[in-house]
C-alpha cells in the first residue's frame, strides 16, 4: 500500500512519535508511506514526502509535529475535497492515516464518504476524544500544568496568596480537574461543573478568616475572565490574589513515556486495520486495550465527566 499521514489541528506532545509508529510499522509490512506537510491544507496542495525510516529516527522524544500543522475551515466544502481527493490520485496514495482531534475526524469522515480509505488517531491535550480513555499529549500536558500549579503553590503559601490557574480544556474539563486533585487544589471549576461566583467568594472568605494561608483555583479556559475573578476575590476575601493563565506552554515540551506509548500502540493499530481494508473508524484504548470506533459514532459521542473524580474533589477539598 502507498499510505499518507498527516498532523493537524492543534499539536500535541506525542504526535511525532504517533508518526514514528506508523512510519515504521508500515514499512515492516512493506508499504510506503508519505507525510503530508501541514495537515489538510498540505493535502489539498499535494505537498508529499516519501518516508523513509532514517526520517522518523530521533522523532520519539521531540514535542509538536515534525509534519507541522494548520487550520484549513475551507476544507468543509466539497469543492475543496475533490482537490485533496485529485492529489491522492496523482500520487497513488491509497489510505491515509489522520492525527488530531475532532476536526481532523471530520475531515477523515468526508474523505471516507469520498472514496479514500481514512483512519483516525486521536492527538489533542484536551482528552476530548470520547472514543478512547486518553488522547495523545494528555499525559504530558497535565504534567506541565502539574509542575506549574505546584511552583505557584509554595510562592502561594509563601505569601498568603490566592492563586487562580486557568488550563486548556474549553470543551472537555479533564486538564482542570486531574491537574487539579493532582496538585490539591481546593477549588476546581470546568464547564461540567460550572463556576458558582458567590459561593467561591464566599468560601474563601471564611477560609482567610479561619487562617488558611492560602487557596489555589484551577479553572478551565474560556469560563470567566480569571483577571476580573481574581480582582474580585482580593476585594472580597482578603486574600491577596493572582491570575495566572498557562496558555500554550501546554502543547510543548517531551512527552511522557505514557504518551509514547500510546503513540507506538495507536500507530500501530492503525496501520494493521489499514491492511486489513478497515476505514472510517478512529482507533482508541478502552480499559487500557485497543478499540477501533466508526469516526461518525466517535464524533457524536459525548465526554462523560468522572462522577467517581468529581466526587473525591469535595471529599479532599
Amino acid at each position: 500500500m502507498r499510505i499518507g499521514v498527516l498532523t493537524s489541528g492543534g499539536d500535541s506532545p506525542g504526535m511525532n512519535a504517533a508518526i514514528r509508529a506508523v512510519v515504521r510499522a508500515a514499512l515492516s509490512n512493506g508499504d510506503k508511506v508519505f507525510g503530508v506537510s501541514d495537515g489538510y491544507r498540505g493535502l489539498v496542495e499535494g505537498r508529499f514526502k516519501e518516508f523513509t525510516r532514517s526520517d522518523v529516527s530521533e522523532i520519539l522524544n521531540r514535542g509538536g509535529t515534525i509534519l507541522g500543522t494548520a487550520r484549513l475551515p475551507e476544507f468543509k466544502y466539497e469543492a475543496v475535497r475533490q482537490l485533496a481527493v485529485k492529489q491522492l490520485q496523482k500520487n497513488d496514495i491509497e489510505a491515509l492515516i489522520c492525527i488530531g482531534g475532532d476536526g481532523t475526524y471530520a475531515g477523515a469522515l468526508a474523505l471516507h464518504h469520498m472514496g479514500i480509505k481514512t483512519i483516525g488517531i486521536p492527538g489533542t491535550i484536551d482528552n476530548d476524544i470520547a472514543s478512547s480513555d486518553y488522547t495523545i499529549g494528555f499525559s504530558t500536558a497535565l504534567n506541565t500544568a502539574c509542575d506549574a500549579i505546584d511552583k505557584l503553590k509554595d510562592t502561594s503559601s509563601s505569601h498568603q496568596r490566592c492563586s487562580i490557574i486557568e488550563v486548556m480544556g474549553r470543551h472537555c474539563g479533564d486538564l482542570a480537574l486531574y491537574s487539579g486533585l493532582c496538585t490539591g487544589a481546593e477549588y476546581i471549576f470546568t464547564n461540567e461543573t460550572g463556576l458558582d461566583k458567590e459561593k467561591l467568594l464566599k468560601d474563601l472568605k471564611e477560609n482567610r478568616l479561619a487562617g488558611r494561608r492560602h487557596a489555589i483555583v484551577v479553572i478551565s479556559e474560556n469560563m470567566t475572565d480569571v483577571y476580573q475573578l481574581a480582582k474580585e476575590v482580593e476585594d472580597y476575601s482578603g486574600y491577596e490574589c493572582r491570575a495566572t493563565v498557562l496558555g500554550y506552554v501546554q502543547r510543548g515540551g517531551t512527552p511522557t513515556p505514557e504518551d509514547r506509548l500510546l503513540a507506538a500502540r495507536l500507530g500501530g493499530f492503525a496501520v494493521d486495520l489499514l491492511k486489513q481494508g478497515v476505514s472510517g473508524v478512529c482507533v482508541g484504548v478502552i480499559d487500557n486495550e485497543l478499540r477501533s470506533t466508526p469516526i461518525e459514532e466517535a464524533l457524536n459521542m459525548k465526554n462523560i465527566p468522572s462522577e467517581e473524580l468529581h466526587n473525591l474533589v469535595q471529599k479532599l477539598k
